[in-house]
C-alpha cells in the first residue's frame, strides 16, 4: 500500500469478493420470494417408478390394492412378512416437489406428499400428487425438489398401530391434502397407483422448469380424520388462494402466467389435474 491507496491486485480481489457476495444475496432473495409466492420451479417428470424395491417393486407385494369407495391407495409389504421391512427405503415415484412432510397422527403417522408435473398423452401439462404414509422416518422437507428414485423416508407402521407397510396413493385432485373426508372416494379424485405408474413409466421431459404450486389444499373441516392422535394441533396447510401469488420480476415467463391462469380455472371447475395446454 502506497500513499493510503490499495494496490491493483488488492482492489481486484476486493471487487471479485464483493461481486460474489452481491450475487449470493440476490440469489437468496430470489429463492425467498419464490417460497413466499407459494411455488417451486421444477422440470417435468420423465417417468414414474414404484416407491419400493425400485424401480419395479422387487422384493415387495401388494397386501391391499386400490378400489374406489374403499381402499384409496395400495399397501406395499416386504416379502419377508410381519415387520421384517421396518426401516426399508421409500423412494419418490417421480421427479417433483415435496408439498407435505408431517407427522399427522391418527391413522396416517409420518406422511409425505410429493407433487409431480408431467406431460400427458395429449401433450398437455398435468399434475398429480403421490402420498407415502405410516413412515418410520421422513427424510425430506416441504419445498424440496426430489428426483425419481430418491430416498424420501423409511417404512414404518405408524408407531405400532399397524404391521409395517407403506400406504401409497396417487391423487388427481390437488386439493385433497390430508383432508380426504371432503372429497368423493372414487376415480374422479384418485388413480389406481399401479395402473398410473405402468401407463407412465417413460415420459418426455426437457430442461424447461414449470411453477409447481405448494398447498392449494381445501380448507379443513371438523372431521376426526383431520385431528392428531398425539394431542398436538392439527396440521396447518395453505388453503386455496383466491388470486395467484405474486411472482418475482425475474422469475415468470409468459408460459408461467398462462399456466397459472389455466390452473386457477381448472381448480374452480374441479378439474384440477386435467392436462393444461402450455403457451405457444
Amino acid at each position: 500500500m502506497q500513499g493510503g491507496s490499495l494496490s491493483l491486485q488488492t482492489r481486484s480481489r476486493f471487487t471479485t469478493w464483493t461481486g460474489c457476495l452481491l450475487a449470493l444475496v440476490l440469489l437468496t432473495a430470489g429463492l425467498g420470494t419464490a417460497a413466499a409466492a407459494g411455488y417451486v420451479r421444477c422440470q417435468l417428470a420423465d417417468g414414474f417408478d414404484f416407491p419400493v424395491g425400485k424401480p419395479n417393486a422387487e422384493g415387495y407385494y401388494k397386501s391391499r390394492g386400490y378400489w374406489p369407495n374403499g381402499h384409496l391407495g395400495e399397501d406395499w409389504n416386504g416379502r419377508g412378512g410381519g415387520d421384517s421391512d421396518l426401516g426399508a427405503p421409500i423412494y419418490s415415484t417421480a421427479r417433483g416437489v415435496v408439498i407435505i412432510s408431517e407427522n399427522v397422527g391418527v391413522g396416517w403417522g409420518n406422511c409425505i406428499i410429493v407433487r409431480h408435473a408431467y406431460r400427458d398423452e395429449t401433450g398437455k401439462i398435468a399434475m398429480v400428487d403421490s402420498l407415502y404414509a405410516h413412515l418410520q422416518q421422513r427424510l425430506v422437507k416441504v419445498g424440496q425438489l426430489v428426483e425419481k428414485g430418491q430416498l424420501v423416508g423409511t417404512m414404518g407402521g405408524n408407531n405400532g398401530m399397524y404391521l409395517v407397510h407403506l400406504h401409497f396413493e396417487m391423487r388427481k385432485n390437488l386439493r385433497i391434502g390430508m383432508n380426504r373426508s371432503q372429497f368423493a372416494r372414487d376415480n374422479t379424485n384418485y388413480y389406481s397407483p399401479t395402473d398410473f405408474i405402468n401407463k407412465h413409466r417413460v415420459l418426455p421431459s426437457s430442461f424447461q422448469k414449470y411453477p409447481i404450486p405448494l398447498g392449494l389444499f381445501a380448507p379443513y373441516g371438523r372431521s376426526l380424520a383431520d385431528a392428531r392422535s398425539d394431542g398436538g394441533p392439527s396440521i396447518q396447510v395453505p388453503t386455496l388462494p383466491t388470486t395467484r401469488p405474486s411472482l418475482p420480476e425475474t422469475g415468470p415467463s409468459a408460459d408461467d402466467e398462462d399456466f397459472w391462469a389455466k390452473l386457477r380455472g381448472r381448480l374452480k371447475q374441479g378439474k384440477v389435474t386435467e392436462g393444461i395446454e402450455p403457451a405457444r
